[in-house]
């Protein structure tokens, strides 16, 4: 029988388990090498834990929270988590520049998160073509250029 990774890609717990691996090693400035080192396995396998393309099993799971100083149970998601209905969300949490992304985004006043988000609507738009931006957002993206243009024009000399 075939395993459901190999079909639909990585199963959604698989994917919050190494999810979670990764916010935990992060969090302890641990790198991928050193715990890695401490499970007696490459950084690479750790890589494939944290993407959810491999399984972490029932011994590697206690030994990773063993390695990351929390109980294992910390490394499961919870019974109301929403990981089952998001796989597509959390597999982009995998993608280069994300969490830099997500910081910088969560740092912008509220009005600025709306600008960032119809600028990267423009973006896709002006690349992929299509629908990407309905056109109400169309005019909105009309009224950014013109708030950039005026908030971020040189000053005039008098």
């Amino acid at each position: 029988m075939a395993d459901r990774a190999d079909q639909n890609g990585p199963d959604p717990i698989d994917v919050a388990v190494g999810l979670r691996i990764r916010t935990l090693r992060k969090s302890k400035h641990i790198s991928q090498e050193a715990l890695g080192r401490a499970l007696g396995i490459t950084f690479q396998q750790i890589q494939k834990y944290e993407r959810g393309t491999n399984r972490v099993s029932a011994s590697m799971l206690v030994k990773s929270a063993r390695a990351l100083g929390v109980g294992a149970a910390a490394l499961l998601p919870d019974e109301g988590d929403p990981t089952p209905q998001a796989p597509a969300i959390l597999a982009l949490l995998n993608l280069p520049g994300i969490e830099e992304l997500v910081q910088i985004y969560a740092r912008l006043a509220p009005r600025f998160r709306r600008a960032v988000l119809v600028g990267a609507r423009s973006l896709v738009h002006a690349i992929h073509g299509g629908s990407a931006v309905q056109d109400d957002e169309e005019a909105e993206v009309e009224r950014l250029a013109e708030f950039q243009r005026n908030s971020f024009a040189e000053p005039r000399a008098h």
